[in-house]
């Protein structure tokens, strides 16, 4: 699968594909992370496959996380998203969370451009709410 390679530029990538292919939990939000950042190099149904591998993911429930994901069209979780899901459940989404650089998607791996635009345009509109609301607006 050239898109698994791709993924694994990241360890933290890799890490969810080795702990899916021996089968393992990853977590409501291992599964989240892992979408969020392969969606944007696997097929819907490369991505199925891979996440029922995990033993509480079958395929029903896979494809409503994928069609959740696309249909809102959320960006690749940040850093510091990642190290609070990973606090939420039981498995380690970062092998190294105390590496600062670990776990940021964003240094791994050069995404599409929209994603990007999405990500300034929804820090511009935070911005601006937030001088708003400094103005008593």
């Amino acid at each position: 699968m050239p898109a698994a390679k791709e993924l694994q530029k990241d360890a933290m990538m890799t890490h969810l594909l080795s702990a899916l292919e021996n089968g393992k939990d990853i977590g409501h939000y291992g599964r989240l992370v892992f979408v969020l950042g392969a969606r944007h190099f696997m097929s819907t149904e490369e991505l199925t496959k891979w996440l029922t591998k995990d033993k509480d993911c079958d395929e029903e429930k896979a494809r409503q996380l994928i069609a959740q994901v696309e249909q809102r069209n959320y960006n690749p979780p940040r850093r510091e998203t990642v190290i609070e899901w990973m606090q939420r459940q039981g498995f380690p989404i970062c092998p190294n969370p105390d590496d600062p650089d670990a776990c940021n998607l964003y240094k791994s791996f050069e995404f599409p451009h929209e994603i990007y635009e999405h990500i300034g345009d929804y820090r511009e509109q935070k911005a601006q709410r937030g001088n708003s609301a400094t103005l008593g607006m």
